[in-house]
């Protein structure tokens, strides 16, 4: 896993990157803040009150002296920022309820990025995913082309990397969807240097079995293909079938995949975030993530529960997407 994030940090290191931290006040962040920062990684921008994260700093003994400060009550481009977002929100929104919407840390975190003030945004150590969201969708929007966005986690566990998607947000894709997730995913696997081999998963491989369920995944395949005919490729797909070369030799001895898959495509969040726990908990598998694809800036999303090691890597996931 160390040797994952030397190889990211050493690709960013000379791309001076920036980003912004909308929990300035969180312990976490603090102490992720200034590792990334003494080690000239990226550079980090906290948000709040300054004396204040000066201050909290001080107290749990972490020097943020190479990260950014910035409060939003005080910021000299406000009126700016204002302006460009009741006109990126095509009137959904007043000049006041702007002023008032931004001073909210994740919208104003976003808006940073949006206007290239910050090259990413991580968030999600104190607020909900919704939170996180919702700012990144009503803001930065997807890419051209890209309906939703989705969360894939990198599965990691010695020299063995591995994509699941999607684990986070879309809960019963459709065959668009998943088409969309399988090149989105292919994107993100480049980025960790795994050679995308992708597998639409499914309990059937090759026909084996037929009902609305896997008439979606074959459906979700050669919209993949149209999208991209540069994808190495396949489906429908057992997992054994994906995974293991004597069972494909078997299932599918004319697939273009021999079993050698890395790239997995599961066909609704509920298989998705059931199979990275399986293979987090019963394979030991480290998962990093979720990292949000899709998006035309990076945004992503902390868990809760995430330790200061967790900010730190997805911090450099995010300046790498960026």
């Amino acid at each position: 896993m160390s040797n994952l994030f030397d190889q990211l940090s050493d690709k960013i290191k000379t791309t001076d990157k920036s980003i912004v931290f909308p929990e300035g006040m969180d312990e976490r962040i603090l102490t992720a803040a200034s590792q990334l920062g003494a080690a000239g990684i990226l550079t980090p921008i906290l948000l709040g009150n300054r004396s204040k994260m000066k201050q909290k700093a001080e107290e749990i003994g972490v020097d943020i002296s190479t990260c950014k400060l910035m409060d939003p009550k005080d910021f000299a481009e406000f009126d700016l920022m204002v302006e460009t977002f009741v006109e990126r929100r095509k009137g959904k929104v007043t000049a006041e309820q702007a002023r008032e919407t931004l001073l909210d840390a994740n919208y104003f975190g976003t808006m940073l990025v949006y206007m290239n003030q910050a090259d990413g945004l991580v968030s999600g150590a104190t607020h909900s995913t919704a939170d996180t969201v919702r700012p990144a969708l009503q803001i930065i929007k997807t890419k051209d082309g890209i309906k939703k966005t989705s969360g894939v986690f990198i599965m990691v566990r010695n020299d063995e990397k591995y994509v699941f998607a999607d684990c986070a947000i879309n809960i019963n894709p459709d065959s668009q969807d998943l088409a969309e997730i399988a090149v989105e995913s292919a994107v993100t696997a480049e980025l960790f240097n795994v050679d995308p081999r992708i597998a639409m998963l499914s309990f059937s491989t090759k026909g084996s079995a037929q009902s609305e369920e896997t008439d979606k995944v074959v459906d979700a395949l050669n919209l993949a293909k149209e999208k991209n005919p540069s994808l190495v490729i396949d489906g429908e797909f057992q997992f054994d079938a994906a995974f293991v070369p004597s069972v494909a030799s078997k299932k599918a001895p004319d697939s273009v995949l021999k079993g050698d898959a890395n790239v997995f495509i599961f066909p609704s969040l509920e298989a998705g975030n059931i199979g990275y726990k399986i293979a987090q908990r019963l394979g030991e598998f480290e998962a990093v993530g979720p990292v949000l694809q899709g998006l035309n800036k990076p945004v992503n999303d902390l868990s809760r529960g995430c330790s200061a090691d967790d900010v730190y890597k997805l911090a450099i996931i995010t300046a790498a997407q960026a």
